[in-house]
């Protein structure tokens, strides 16, 4: 979730990963009325360098925009590293064997992850997986839509704080918060390959794969899919509706997994009566 310094467990989940040197043509939606206009990007937040994503509809969308809005501005990586040791260090006993084995295997001091809380443990682990498979915060879509805003001079706003996303991990039930651990040591073997698939659903724009990966995720774990990904979609949805009010044309980027399945940002818009059309690109 925290794009550029935790990409960890909500980035497997909630986004995806590059294929180096790849052409991708993710989906793009926009919400349309007489004077404001805004599209609705999903983004992939860390990626291996060389995917070609940031061209064709994209590009033409980002460059029609006046603003452009992240899940957050890009963060001070000195406060967000106090701020997770604050709320993510521990005095507890020590985890299942198993976690620290995986720890060491990729790369921990021995020990070292039994300091932390759980869910720190688990975007820790997410994160080193993602790292020795190659994939990176600085090729993701969000680092290259803030310098892209930057060059071109437009304001990036953002939907959320990085301390509010921490917290809500932090906020996690212990029981959660275990089952995310536990799952997310059973499945770092798999963490590779299971990014390149979802990737390649993204890269072409199949929005129906991607939204039957969120679906998964979120009969595997109830709470963490309501605080991760139900509740913020809702926060976004409403968010969309009042923005309308105001005339503009906003790239809107949030994570790909906000963006399909059941429960999505354009299904809850489609409940309040604003349609989100698919672009042709």
């Amino acid at each position: 979730m925290l794009k550029r310094t935790l990409p960890a467990l909500a980035a497997l989940l909630l986004s995806g990963c590059s294929i180096f040197g790849s052409d991708a043509d993710p989906a793009l939606w926009m919400v349309k009325d007489d004077d404001t206009t805004i599209y609705l990007f999903g983004t992939v937040h860390v990626l291996k360098p060389g995917m070609r994503w940031f061209d064709e509809g994209v590009r033409d969308a980002f460059d029609a925009s006046d603003e452009v809005v992240l899940e957050i501005a890009k963060p001070d990586p000195q406060a967000i590293a106090a701020l997770t040791t604050q709320l993510g260090t521990r005095g507890g006993p020590p985890f299942a064997p198993e976690v620290d084995a995986a720890a060491q295997k990729l790369g921990m001091p021995k020990g070292a992850i039994d300091k932390m809380e759980p869910w720190l443990a688990a975007l820790t682990l997410s994160q080193l997986a993602v790292a020795k498979a190659g994939y990176g915060t600085e090729d993701g879509v969000e680092a290259a839509l803030s310098e892209a805003a930057e060059g071109a001079g437009k304001p990036v706003k953002a939907l959320e704080s990085a301390r509010g996303q921490l917290m809500l991990f932090d906020g996690l039930s212990g029981a959660a918060q275990s089952a995310m651990l536990d799952a997310t040591v059973k499945e770092l073997p798999e963490a590779g390959p299971r990014l390149a698939r979802f990737v390649t659903a993204w890269g072409a724009g199949d929005a129906e794969t991607v939204g039957a990966e969120m679906n998964r995720v979120a009969q595997a774990s109830p709470e963490v899919a309501e605080a991760l990904i139900a509740r913020r979609n809702a926060r976004w949805a409403d968010w969309v509706a009042a923005r309308m009010a105001q005339p503009g044309t906003v790239f809107l980027a949030v994570g790909a997994g906000h963006l399909a399945g059941k429960g999505s940002v354009q299904a809850l818009l489609a409940e309040k009566g604003i349609k989100a059309e698919r672009v042709a690109y």
